[in-house]
């Protein structure tokens, strides 16, 4: 595979920004297999960003030559009091994210997964962290948070200012050359590239996946016009477990998807928060080269969009109404999702470990064990 191809997998979609393209081609140049890794907080059931989105990418590196370490961050969790704080529960989430990836068909046998229980008795690492810390001032590492879904005023406990500092020194610990992570981790990831030259260390190439919306109506809607108030206003609905209806679970039932996809929020002719349209740009047309809208012969007979800005001009146009296109979206992901229904259903294991986790949350319809 030569250079442009290996560029072109790291950047495509769902890949929203990389600093810098110049130094991500020196280094696929220079390095024929760096390191990247993606680390995540095991922290209950898995939707279509953590479980889709990250899996397209992961998929996308190791197809590009790349070692691509995940990195299944049960500290971080336990900082963050996910699962209220029972490192057991943690480490069983963290079980299941494999499972999930291994559902939707991620090569999980090409990945390297990396557990903090091995990491962090190595001094080593301590040694990284210290260093880091010494470097961030203490707002600095507030206006971080947001890499653990926070404030910047919700640190809450000297635990909280930890997760940056410890964030950044695993990058240089496991020998990262590329961050791929979310766009919601973007600010560390900064800091790693500000400290590691001052540290004798390097700075590592960031590639920022997008991250999939909510399908709730923004809290403040219309969205203002200033631009950092509509930051946060899109910022505070990106789907999210917490928010269980208004997320797609990737083991929802046909009828949940269908119920979830026909409550969400889809303004006609408008594309700038969307979740639907962000299913269709990010997923549908992820997943094949083209995407048919069925409709009936009064409504303008069925459509195939042979591309997303074909799709997206239609529906801007008022040609194509927010309800065929949720139809449309609603049978997808109820057939691409089928075969994770599927593993559930016969992995007597996963499943078990899914049970624990979705109870009290959302009701699973997996049908019987064979």
């Amino acid at each position: 595979m030569d250079l442009e191809e290996r560029m072109e997998l790291v950047m495509k979609p769902p890949t929203e920004e990389v600093i810098t393209q110049e130094e991500l081609r020196n280094l696929l140049e220079t390095k024929e297999h760096p390191v990247a890794y993606n680390g995540l907080e095991p922290s209950g059931l898995v939707h279509l960003g953590t479980g889709l989105i990250c899996g397209y990418k992961m998929k996308d590196f190791v197809e590009a030559g790349v070692r691509f370490k995940v990195y299944l961050a049960t500290w971080h969790a336990w900082i963050n009091n996910k699962l209220e704080g029972d490192m057991n529960r943690i480490r069983a989430a963290a079980r299941h994210l494999i499972n999930c990836w291994e559902a939707l068909g991620v090569p999980v046998e090409s990945l390297e997964f990396v557990w903090p229980d091995v990491e962090y008795d190595d001094i080593a690492y301590w040694e990284k962290f210290v260093r880091v810390a010494k470097m961030l001032s203490l707002s600095r590492a507030r206006r971080t948070l947001e890499v653990m879904g926070r404030e910047e005023l919700e640190a809450k406990t000297v635990a909280d200012l930890l997760y940056t500092p410890m964030q950044v020194a695993d990058i240089f610990h496991f020998g990262v050359d590329i961050c791929q992570l979310g766009m919601d981790q973007r600010k560390a990831n900064i800091v790693a590239r500000e400290v590691g030259p001052s540290m004798g260390l390097w700075k590592p190439v960031c590639v920022h996946h997008h991250i999939l919306q909510g399908l709730a109506q923004p809290e403040k809607w219309p969205l203002p016009e200033d631009p950092l108030e509509r930051k946060k206003a899109i910022s505070g609905v990106k789907m999210s477990k917490s928010k269980p209806k208004t997320a797609i679970f990737i083991y929802d039932s046909p009828k949940s998807i269908r119920e979830k996809i026909r409550r969400a929020f889809a303004p006609p002719k408008y594309v700038e928060y969307n979740p639907i349209l962000d299913i269709t740009k990010y997923i549908a047309f992820r997943e094949g080269d083209e995407f048919t809208v069925e409709r009936s012969k009064e409504h303008g007979g069925s459509i195939t969009y042979p591309s997303y800005e074909e799709l997206e001009r239609d529906y801007i146009a008022g040609a194509l109404h927010p309800a065929d296109l949720k139809a449309a979206v609603s049978e997808f992901l109820v057939d691409r999702l089928e075969g994770v229904r599927r593993y559930f259903t016969s992995n007597t294991e996963a499943r078990k470990v899914l049970e624990e986790l979705a109870t009290g949350v959302v009701e699973l319809d997996l049908g019987q064990e064979p």
